[in-house]
């Protein structure tokens, strides 16, 4: 299990006295809390698994902005942390398709679905993030979709 695998490696790091690996994972661990909370009060149940690799994705997606904020604003010492943290959970997430299997994936949906233009699009999506939310970059994906559907 994937919160196994992070407070594993939260011990590991903290016997090797890295203080920066080491606050990376807990506040990985701190984050996943914070979603068990949250689906709790919802009363909504989701595979542990697969809620950690959202909450592992939003954090990336959350780092890289602040990176490019950063580097922008002549923060390189912040940028350079900001990527640190983006390496260590990076560790945990799943290989992410590549673009030609991320585009066979979708059109396989679109067939399934019978998907005809950009009005299907949310059908779409909805599939793929259902089916395939851990192993693929959504953004990207929803470009890619809607390439198909407007036939562009």
């Amino acid at each position: 299990m994937l919160r196994d695998d992070i407070k594993a490696a939260q011990v590991a790091a903290m016997k090797a006295k890295d203080s920066a690996r080491t606050s990376a994972l807990r506040l990985i661990l701190s984050r996943v809390k914070d979603r068990d909370i949250e689906l709790r009060t919802e009363g909504g149940a989701k595979d542990d698994d697969t809620m950690i690799v959202e909450v592992l994705q939003k954090m990336v997606k959350q780092r890289r902005e602040s990176i490019s904020m950063y580097e922008s604003g002549g923060r390189q010492e912040l940028a350079d942390a900001e990527k640190a943290e983006v390496a260590v959970i990076e560790e945990f997430l799943p290989a992410m398709k590549d673009e030609e299997e991320t585009g066979a994936i979708i059109d396989a949906i679109i067939a399934e679905l019978g998907a005809q233009g950009p009005q299907d699009m949310g059908k779409v999506m909805g599939q793929l993030k259902a089916r395939h939310g851990g192993e693929i970059d959504m953004g990207k994906a929803s470009g890619l979709v809607k390439v198909r559907l407007t036939g562009g």
